[in-house]
């Protein structure tokens, strides 16, 4: 009995080395790596937003097809920065990217965008909306 008890603490030892390692920590980690897609989630970075960067890119993925390119849906181009910025500095491109009550919800007829992806816009305006 003695020589067994010696192999079977050995075995109890390793076994709970093994299982030790594979801790909740470390799986948790490997998910905190991977954010949503779309820009969610809690590394939205809208630190020195520019708006060829940053902004235009959101811009184009979501406003072209009805307000870029020559697309003037409802009197509004988004089509160059001058666009973009007379609907930013009247207010008009956060209220309807945020679905304010009384503002149409944009992009029409689409998903609403990411909050990582509307923090990083509302970030570039509240910096003066340059054209960087």
């Amino acid at each position: 009995m003695k020589k067994l008890l010696y192999p079977m603490f050995a075995i109890a030892i390793a076994f709970s080395t093994i299982i030790v390692s594979c801790s909740k920590d470390n799986e948790q980690d490997i998910v905190d790596n991977n954010p949503p897609p779309g820009g969610g989630g809690n590394n939205c970075d809208t630190a020195n937003m520019q708006y060829t960067r940053d902004v235009l890119p959101i811009i184009q993925g979501n406003c072209y097809s009805c307000h870029g390119n020559g697309n003037v849906s409802g009197g509004v181009s988004l089509g160059n920065y001058t666009g973009v910025k007379t609907q930013a500095d009247n207010g008009n491109l956060l209220h309807v990217i945020n679905h304010d009550a009384g503002y149409p919800a944009m992009p029409q007829g689409g998903s609403k965008l990411s909050d990582c992806n509307i923090n990083k816009i509302r970030s570039w305006i509240n910096h003066g909306a340059l054209n960087n």
